[in-house]
């Protein structure tokens, strides 16, 4: 992927995890996702954030919210912190605009919200996976998010370098990607695979070879 291709994945993060990309839009960032270390950390900062904002109560907002001394200096400091400790600041504009957007709405839905949703741990729904294929052993756990449903494999014993598919199934027997990933052979690997399905009405995934063949498995 060149330089430009990767400035504009990134620019979309923050309406990724706000759920405002259209399903194309959010099955190439998800793939992107799968090799990108940097984009993965970004989303992992983003989605708190999101999470607390869409659990505020509209109707306790107030035309001049109580807002704590400093706590408005005090956002956009960690944000220029934020800002100096990347290299390719020009790949970061669109997170930081949108970090900026997200937490100047916080605090008009009121600061004591935010930091109590931002405490809480992200819950985990742990699923039991069937390996399919002999050589493969796997666990996964399933984090419900306002946007779809994340879901975290660790898993060893896919062909190496051969390349994998994950699909969501949703309640009406449809398929959905979660994003795709590379063998390793003996060694572990841990995903975070994504999908635009909601865990209300995700029922299942499956991983997917090249063939086609579901080489893993678990039910919700």
């Amino acid at each position: 992927m060149n330089g430009e291709s990767h400035q504009v994945l990134r620019a979309q993060l923050g309406a990724y995890v706000l759920g405002r990309l259209d399903e194309p839009e959010c099955v190439a960032l998800q793939a992107h996702l799968d090799f990108c270390a940097d984009c993965r950390a970004e989303v992992a900062e983003l989605i708190p954030v999101a999470e607390a904002l869409a659990e505020v109560d509209p109707d306790r907002v107030t035309d001049e919210p109580a807002v704590p001394p400093g706590l408005g200096e005090a956002v956009l400091g960690r944000i220029r912190a934020e800002r100096r400790t990347v290299k390719r600041r020009s790949a970061r504009l669109g997170i930081g605009v949108t970090l900026a957007v997200l937490a100047g709405t916080a605090i008009g839905y009121g600061a004591a919200d935010l930091l109590r949703a931002t405490r809480a741990p992200i819950p985990l729904e742990s699923v039991a996976v069937r390996q399919l294929a002999t050589r493969v052993a796997a666990s996964a756990n399933l984090v419900p998010h306002t946007w779809g449903t994340e879901i975290k494999l660790t898993a060893r014993g896919f062909e190496q370098g051969a390349g994998y598919r994950v699909v969501v199934t949703d309640r009406r027997g449809a398929d959905h990607a979660a994003g795709e990933f590379v063998g390793n052979g003996p060694g572990e690997i841990r995903c975070n695979l994504n999908s635009a399905v909601l865990r209300t009405e995700a029922t299942g995934f499956r991983v997917l070879d090249a063939t086609g063949a579901t080489v893993l498995a678990a039910d919700f």
